[in-house]
């Protein structure tokens, strides 16, 4: 019988997205990661049997995040020495515990049914739905921004664009190579990126988002068929990830909670 670390190893990348995700932070992020599994190191006898191991692993995650303060104090980081930061911060601050996020970023973004997201937040599953509904009107009472698209396969930047403009908000290009994405961001400034990660002439949508960092700061969205391997812990890594294939409904919580951390918008 596998060990519990052999159980739990296949489901770190993905925890490690859902904790990036929630945080609004890679630094931060991976801090919950390893606090979990350090608390799993040290009552190993604690780790639920009877459940699946990604289950058990996510649930000790969340009840590592709702005893901590830490959650808080990533979010107060934005308001050191700006009063105006200091306002979007404590706005932050105000939305970040809700459990009805977590719940859409559980469902939607990781993939748990109703039932599995009511066990690992502790809550009725008649609970869920009703806070599924309440994530999604903030959703739709969030800021407008414009975001552009840097994908190749035209398909996939259609089905991008309409699930952009169906949250309300505008698209200023359609990039398939490092150097449009580059000069489409010059020309005008987009407020949130969404990019694959290879581009049409074997170009890399991670150079092109690097490029574009360089000039402005603007959230991003990677989209790739192997999140895997951008969740390495060698490099900087994104705090925001899709896996292709994607559903819709996946991508639009992934926008909301990129803009949720934006710093040059407050939240709905």
């Amino acid at each position: 019988m596998a060990s519990l670390g052999e159980q739990l190893a296949p489901h770190l990348s993905l925890l490690r997205r859902f904790s990036r995700a929630l945080t609004g932070d890679q630094k931060q992020g991976d801090v919950f990661v390893r606090r979990t599994l350090e608390s799993i190191v040290a009552e190993p006898g604690a780790f639920p049997e009877d459940v699946d191991p990604r289950l058990g692993l996510y649930r000790a995650f969340l009840e590592i995040w709702a005893s901590t303060k830490d959650a808080e104090h990533a979010v107060a980081q934005l308001a050191e020495g700006d009063h105006k930061s200091e306002a979007i911060a404590n706005a932050r601050l105000a939305m970040i515990d809700k459990v009805s996020r977590q719940a859409l970023l559980l469902i939607e973004v990781e993939g748990f049914s109703n039932s599995e997201t009511a066990y690992l937040l502790g809550r009725a599953e008649s609970d869920v739905e009703s806070l599924i509904a309440e994530a999604r009107a903030e959703i739709e009472a969030q800021l407008k921004t414009e975001v552009l698209i840097i994908e190749d396969e035209p398909i996939i930047a259609m089905d991008l664009e309409s699930i952009v403009r169906d949250l309300g908000h505008s698209v200023t290009g359609i990039a398939v190579t490092r150097d449009e994405a580059v000069a489409d961001a010059a020309n005008r400034t987009p407020g949130l990126v969404l990019a694959d990660i290879q581009l049409a002439d074997d170009s890399s949508g991670i150079d092109a988002v690097q490029d574009i960092l360089a000039k402005i700061d603007v959230p991003v969205i990677f989209i790739t068929a192997f999140p895997e391997r951008l969740l390495t812990g060698e490099r900087p890594e994104p705090a925001f990830l899709i896996t292709k294939p994607f559903q819709n409904a996946t991508v639009k919580t992934a926008i909301a909670q990129a803009l949720f951390f934006n710093k040059t918008t407050v939240p709905a």
